[in-house]
């Protein structure tokens, strides 16, 4: 009896001149393929730096945050004082290093309150285990974690509690584990603050000027849509900037809360904008004359309240009163009395009622966009008094010695003396008067 014996081996050797081939392969594509990897990371830096340069200068602070809580750990004297508990610093500074101030202060102090909280309940609960004995400590631990769990599920059965079962030197762990959390906590917040800081506040970024919004992909036109849907964005920075100290034109009680006032005002004319929008880009038959009258009051209306709406935006980016906008907001208002003195005097008798109800709903759309502007103004207005806006108007100084002139020129007297004499004036007879006039 033969084997065949020779073809398994051309097989193998085959099979592994294919494998050897494929891992020489990936070995000369390794450079190219490195290199590709290398450019992309590079480009998405790059474009993110461009985008918001600020994103890059907070990886750079997380980074340095990471480093120096490490140091609890690798460095031999403090890893010597605070042993494998060190690593909850760094797990701190993962958690809690956030974007703006506000966002880091609010974490980081409710995580060290919470710590706090979960360190005494631990300890407290130990204690009153040690009263029911040996046999009974571990039941009454279990009945205390689940009394938490069920009856506050917002406070987490705390690890203290069941590890101290377990470890003798509870209050040295719980001491070790509150202070690396302190530390980590701490150089988050410092970091934040003190090293190219973002606020929560209504920043730049919030209100864009007509030149960056141009330079978006979206149109100009289109700009109302992006306020229907900040009332989260606007809830979450003013709840942020609660948090944070005082800083620049904002004081530590600054009227935040005045602030998603005038957003919800905000996006009650965005709503009417909309509800414009819906009209205009549609094609519809109207009454040419009705439109005619109403055109120009129209016009005046929407332009009047588009620069009312720029001057109170630049003023709560600028922080001064929006006295500006006043101006704008008196002329919407003569508008909408014209537009009532127009439709009076326009004849409908002969013009179809289909092709005037578009026209008169716009007309009506335009008249309540400018209600609503009147009532941002208001509402601005308030948190310019609230917020101590500066004026907007440049005091004149007067000086008290050479008093400002009204008129250029040079008055010469006609005569050197010039009395005048009123006798006896009454009102009730223009006769009666007698003015004489000496010289």
């Amino acid at each position: 009896m033969t084997m065949n014996i020779e073809p398994t081996t051309t097989m193998v050797q085959v099979n592994k001149a294919g494998l050897f081939g494929h891992w020489w392969d990936c070995i000369k594509a390794l450079p190219g393929n490195s290199k590709s990897k290398i450019i992309n990371v590079t480009r998405s830096i790059k474009k993110i730096g461009q985008d918001d340069p600020r994103r890059v200068i907070h990886s750079l602070k997380v980074g340095i945050a990471l480093t120096l809580v490490s140091l609890l750990y690798y460095w031999r004297p403090l890893y010597n004082g605070f042993g494998v508990a060190g690593m909850w610093a760094v797990l701190t500074v993962v958690v809690v290093f956030e974007f703006t101030v506000g966002a880091t202060l609010s974490k980081g102090l409710n995580r060290g309150f919470a710590t706090l909280l979960a360190g005494a309940l631990g300890i407290g609960g130990q204690h009153l285990a040690t009263v029911f004995g040996q046999r009974g400590e571990p039941i009454a631990l279990g009945v205390l974690v689940f009394i938490l769990g069920t009856f506050f599920p917002k406070i987490k059965a705390s690890l203290v509690t069941v590890s101290g079962y377990r470890v003798e030197q509870l209050l040295e762990l719980a001491h070790q584990r509150l202070s690396t959390i302190l530390i980590g906590g701490a150089t988050c917040m410092a970091i934040s603050l003190f090293v190219c800081p973002v606020w929560a506040g209504f920043e730049g970024e919030y209100f864009q000027s007509k030149q960056d919004i141009e330079k978006t992909e979206k149109s100009f036109l289109q700009g109302y849509k992006s306020v229907l849907n900040s009332k989260a964005t606007e809830e979450s920075l003013a709840n942020l900037a609660r948090w944070e100290p005082g800083h620049g034109r904002f004081r530590f009680h600054h009227p935040w809360k005045q602030y998603l006032k005038i957003g919800a005002l905000a996006r009650e004319c965005a709503y009417n904008i909309e509800a414009l929008n819906g009209y205009v880009n549609t094609e519809i038959q109207t009454s040419l004359l009705f439109k005619s009258e109403v055109k120009k009051s129209c016009t005046k209306m929407s332009s009047e309240s588009s620069k009312a709406l720029k001057a109170i935006s630049s003023s709560i980016k600028t922080m001064t009163e929006p006295s500006a906008a006043k101006f704008h907001i008196e002329n919407s208002k003569t508008a909408i009395e014209e537009l009532k003195i127009a439709l009076e005097t326009v004849c409908l008798e002969d013009a179809e009622l289909l092709a005037i109800v578009p026209v008169a709903t716009v007309a009506s759309i335009l008249v309540e966009i400018t209600k609503s502007v009147e009532k941002i103004y208001e509402s601005v207005s308030v948190l310019s008094n609230l917020a101590h806006f500066k004026s907007s108007v440049e005091p004149i100084n007067v000086s008290p010695e050479k008093p400002p002139l009204l008129h250029r020129g040079i008055i010469k007297p006609v005569v050197d003396n010039v009395e005048i004499v009123i006798h006896d004036m009454s009102t009730d007879s223009p006769e009666k008067e007698k003015c004489s006039l000496k010289m």
